[in-house]
């Protein structure tokens, strides 16, 4: 009998709950994982005010983790779910990681790597936006909301 083969809105959801975890700690609400062969291998949240380090963002830090955890730079098979549109910075790492795909939620229209998608993501890689867009975004509104209170 095999596993059970889970959904992008499954793995999304564990990306929320890392969205979460930031914003308890007052970080931007976003939140990542790393699947491969079905499994979670990485999870992450920015950790930028935490770590006084503007490069700690949910993306990087699941990006370290997830090679660690595979032995290898290389995230070949790996798929990262992560609640924004990755940044271009971010877009940069997941290039170099040569990641095979990338779900996110919400889209970033200000700062999101899809301006420039084919220059930023790995040929290889596919790219799939909108998986729980509204719970992905409503997370950050709510954040942002009670920061200007």
């Amino acid at each position: 009998m095999g596993y059970p083969v889970f959904s992008d809105e499954y793995f999304m959801n564990e990306a929320l709950k890392e969205a979460r975890k930031a914003a308890e700690l007052g970080e931007v609400p976003v939140g990542a994982v790393i699947v491969c062969n079905n499994m979670v291998i990485a999870r992450g949240h920015n950790l930028t005010e935490q770590l006084n380090d503007v490069t700690a963002h949910a993306e990087i830090q699941v990006i370290t983790s997830a090679a660690e955890s595979l032995g290898g730079k290389y995230l070949t098979g790996c798929t990262l779910y992560v609640t924004l549109e990755p940044c271009l910075m971010c877009g940069g790492a997941l290039y170099w990681s040569q990641i095979s795909g990338i779900v996110y939620g919400a889209p970033d229209t200000k700062r999101g790597f899809g301006r420039l998608k084919e220059d930023v993501i790995h040929p290889k890689c596919t790219v799939k936006g909108g998986v729980l867009e509204s719970e992905c975004s409503a997370v950050v509104k709510e954040f942002f909301a009670e920061k200007r209170k």
